[in-house]
């Protein structure tokens, strides 16, 4: 037996139901908004408690912390990011971005001594420039973090995430192909500078060192399959099997017992300056100059941090905090600067490296850390003769995930060509011109797609479900038909400047109110017009003519019956109105009444019914023509028809 559903109650307008249950008043809402405040400047204990957690995050996870489930993987992740990061930068875009303001303020003469005093003084100005970005990019992020800017993150779609982070593996991973390949070039910045990287790499291709090749291929050939082992026995492996570490030991062995190094002129890490950098002030009068440069540097940083960060949230189960990436990335960069580094981010390679090498929490990152420092201190020598080679394979093969991303775009085209578009405009646009400016197109043409699915919202005609008080698209819906005499709309999307043209259009196209039409209703009503008022003469005269008034009665319910009386709008999906929206529906009301139509609204949220009350539509329609619901308005309007308006009006479905 199927449950049913009967209702009997009054007529609603938005009026009669705040006065019959009720709305928040204006002093109520300053005192929620005083309460608010108050509680927002209150100091407690818990409130401390819940701040420190929130800014400093161990405190939330090391309590809960898995000793035996999760410390080996991330000692062991720790140990394989540490190793990898010991001869590169962070993020190899970034570093290219580094890179190109340092050369443009300090550029390095041809044929300059690196070991002479002059060398080694202009070194420590690249040092202090690049030391300087870093400084300054970490302020950019403490005042974003400061202003609440982490809301940002959030026109960083999925497909602009997803396709910024392939693009940009490719970026590092041709990047790495002189490495694998034992070439040496130059690095190249700006826009197409992967094109014109892989346009030397392929140039340079016969100068290929064999013996670095033969490396790479080897170390492809045992990376590769155990990543695929570790990745499908996740599970079953306690923790996953450490062969980065594993490689960089053997291939570290291996050159120093052959001296493949000097034998075959194999480009190894080399020398490793010891001990812990002095504390000093980075280049701050450069800062003028590189500004504009660190402005893009930041936000291409922090659209990597982020992006990551979401990607790895959405797979593990957890939530990130913008804005504490902002101030974590921040307080990084700029306490640094001040130990001559150069900006710093989340790296696509390292990310995965951690974890697909078992890392579980922030963990894993002390050990990377304490790697670097042990090498820094004490054991830098031992990978003089590590070949970069392998480091170049291990960029390469931590990038799988980045490129598996490409299975994506099958289900992305069958669910939202729209977003599909995103993605591949975003994907071309970082590969083809650059990170920052590939980025920025993405998001701009994501917002655009917004905007163009706002403006060209789809305008329906609704229909009533027989003996329901339903309501949907008789497009979509055989089995719902027309209320005669009543035009019932719905529009999807806002009603503002962007795209008030649009509605309009599309509502007099589906009123079929073509100028034609306008100018001839326009004259029936002026012909009944003028019959009434003859009439009302004739009567005054005790002139009666019942031939006459049955003819305009007859003529009237004849305009009646083929033509809309009343125009009813459902603004349930209506989420916002501008003053051009508003004022559009006041022409639309003083047009209707020019033709004899009235409309009708009903679902108005509060904000729109606010505007359009505010904006003065109530001067050019009947207040009580608003109604809480479809069928509200719909049964009041048949009931106006059928006989004069009662007081107390039901709703019987």
């Amino acid at each position: 037996m199927s449950a049913s559903v009967a209702v009997y109650r009054d007529i609603y307008t938005e009026d009669r139901f705040r006065q019959t249950y009720g709305t928040e008043d204006q002093s109520r809402g300053r005192e929620r908004l005083r309460d608010r405040l108050a509680q927002r400047c209150s100091c407690s204990q818990v409130d401390c408690l819940h701040l420190l957690k929130k800014r400093l995050p161990v405190c939330s996870w090391l309590p809960k912390y898995k000793i035996k489930k999760w410390l080996l993987g991330d000692i062991i992740a720790g140990l394989t990011v540490g190793i990898v990061h010991i001869p590169q930068g962070t993020f190899a875009v970034l570093s290219l971005m580094t890179g190109s303001v340092v050369e443009q303020l300090v550029p390095i003469p041809l044929g300059l001594n690196s070991s002479s005093p002059e060398g080694a003084e202009l070194e420590a100005q690249r040092i202090g420039v690049a030391s300087a970005v870093a400084f300054l990019s970490g302020i950019m992020m403490l005042c974003m973090c400061g202003l609440q800017l982490g809301f940002l993150s959030t026109y960083l779609s999925e497909p602009i995430v997803k396709a910024f982070t392939s693009a940009a593996a490719f970026h590092v991973t041709v990047s790495q192909l002189q490495s694998m390949l034992g070439l040496r070039l130059p690095r190249y910045a700006g826009v197409f500078s992967l094109f014109k990287t892989l346009a030397s790499v392929m140039e340079n291709v016969p100068h290929t060192n064999l013996a670095e090749l033969v490396i790479s291929l080897l170390c492809l050939a045992v990376l590769v399959p155990v990543k695929e082992v570790n990745s499908h026995f996740r599970e079953r492996l306690s923790t996953p099997i450490p062969m980065e570490i594993i490689t960089v030991i053997i291939a570290t062995g291996i050159t120093y017992a052959f001296s493949l190094d000097s034998k075959y002129d194999i480009q190894i890490v080399g020398h490793i300056p010891a001990g812990f950098p002095e504390p000093r002030l980075p280049a701050l009068e450069t800062v003028p100059e590189i500004a504009g440069d660190t402005v893009a540097i930041t936000l291409v940083a922090y659209a990597v941090s982020v992006s990551l960060a979401m990607i790895y949230a959405d797979k593990h189960g957890y939530s990130i905090d913008p804005n504490q990436e902002l101030l974590a990335h921040g307080i990084s960069n700029t306490v640094s600067s001040l130990f001559t580094c150069f900006p710093n981010s989340a790296t696509l390679a390292t990310t995965n490296i951690l974890e697909s090498a078992g890392g579980h929490t922030q963990l894993a990152g002390l050990f990377t850390s304490l790697v670097v420092l042990i090498v820094l201190l004490l054991i830098g020598p031992l990978f003089y003769f590590l070949p970069k080679a392998v480091l170049a394979c291990i960029n390469v093969t931590s990038l799988r995930q980045m490129f598996l991303l490409f299975q994506d775009l099958p289900d992305l085209w069958r669910i939202s060509k729209i977003d599909f578009m995103v993605w591949l405009v975003t994907w071309l646009s970082v590969v083809v011109l650059n990170v920052d400016l590939g980025l920025a197109i993405g998001v701009v043409f994501s917002m655009m797609t917004v905007i163009c699915r706002t403006q060209r919202a789809s305008c329906s005609v609704l229909g009533r479900a027989a003996n329901t008080e339903i309501y949907r698209s008789i497009n979509n819906h055989n089995k719902c038909y027309e209320v005669p005499g009543v035009k019932i709309l719905t529009y999807n999307g806002p009603i503002y400047y962007g795209n008030r043209s649009f509605f309009k259009a599309d509502v007099a196209q589906l009123l079929g109110l073509t100028p034609e039409r306008i100018r001839s209703r326009e004259k029936a009503l002026k012909a009944i017009e003028k019959r009434e008022r003859e009439a009302i003469s004739s009567v005054e005269q005790g002139v009666t003519d019942s031939s006459f008034s049955s003819k305009n009665v007859l003529f009237r319910s004849e305009m009646a019956e083929g033509e809309v009386q009343a125009v009813l709008i459902d603004c349930s999906s209506v989420i916002f109105v501008d003053v051009a929206g508003a004022r559009l529906f006041i022409q639309m009301c003083m047009e209707c009444q020019k033709i004899g139509v009235r409309i009708y609204l009903a679902n108005c949220n509060e904000s729109v019914l606010k505007i359009l009350t505010s904006s003065g539509l109530m001067n050019y329609m009947n207040p009580q023509h608003i109604f809480v619901t479809i069928h509200d308005a719909v049964v009041y309007i048949q009931q106006q028809r059928e006989k004069p308006p009662e007081n107390n009006t039901t709703v019987w479905v």
